[in-house]
């Protein structure tokens, strides 16, 4: 198979890897854009986030992983997280490395998205080719219309997605339907089974998610007449 007929899309900011350049230089045919998730697109429906030890370690502490995993998620079939670099870094930019495992554990077992090890740059394109070598013929677009969202959106569906059987896709109904969480939050079991798809059953778990009495509410300190 001739590798100038396969087609990789690269995210603009992979340029200083120097991966877009070990591409090249095996004949890869590359159109580099800014991506607005994931870094490599190899297939329709895969895509790969490179993160370096370290990088992988920044977005456990500052909370992007997950939220980069669930958008992968959403979007592609088949997303995977590609580690590069020595795994042994680990030691030197936590104290604890059950942190970075734990992290590793959720991605693999809750996301189900692979993560694969490469020791480093020349590793990472080379898997990258045989990704992207697996069949000759791929069929529909490689890139789809993903708007990017800005952090207030992205709280906003947090916030509706901790309700219980609410993933990012019916957080983004009920927000097209309601307009803000407040109204959704307020919203009859009636309207809410409403939102394509939800159905009775679910908006009537989410309503008693809502409306039960928590077991944390203070007791009134004031005394009946029967107190005294």
């Amino acid at each position: 198979m001739k590798l100038e007929n396969l087609r990789i899309i690269v995210d603009e900011r992979e340029r200083k890897s120097g991966i877009p350049d070990l591409l090249k230089s095996v004949g890869m045919n590359l159109e580099m854009k800014t991506l607005p998730i994931g870094d490599y697109i190899v297939a329709p429906e895969t895509i790969v986030e490179r993160k370096s030890i370290r990088d992988l370690m920044a977005s456990v502490f500052d909370g992007r992983l997950f939220d980069q995993c669930s958008r992968l998620k959403e979007h592609f079939e088949n997303p995977i997280v590609l580690m590069e670099g020595n795994v042994d870094e680990i030691e030197e930019i936590t104290e604890n490395p059950l942190i970075f495992y734990g992290a590793i554990s959720t991605v693999v077992l809750d996301f189900k998205i692979p993560v694969i090890p490469t020791p480093s740059a020349a590793h990472t394109a080379k898997l990258l080719v045989s990704m992207c070598s697996r069949k000759e013929s791929h069929k529909g677009p490689y890139l789809k219309k993903i708007k990017k969202s800005s952090d207030l959106e992205r709280q906003q569906l947090s916030s509706l997605c901790s309700l219980p059987g609410i993933g990012e896709k019916f957080a983004v109904r009920m927000l097209e339907k309601f307009g803000t969480p407040l109204k959704v939050f307020t919203a009859t079991t009636s309207d809410l089974a409403k939102v394509e798809g939800l159905g009775e059953a679910r908006a009537k778990k989410i309503k008693t998610v809502l409306d039960s009495k928590s077991k944390h509410l203070k007791k009134s300190n004031q005394k009946t007449l029967h107190d005294e």
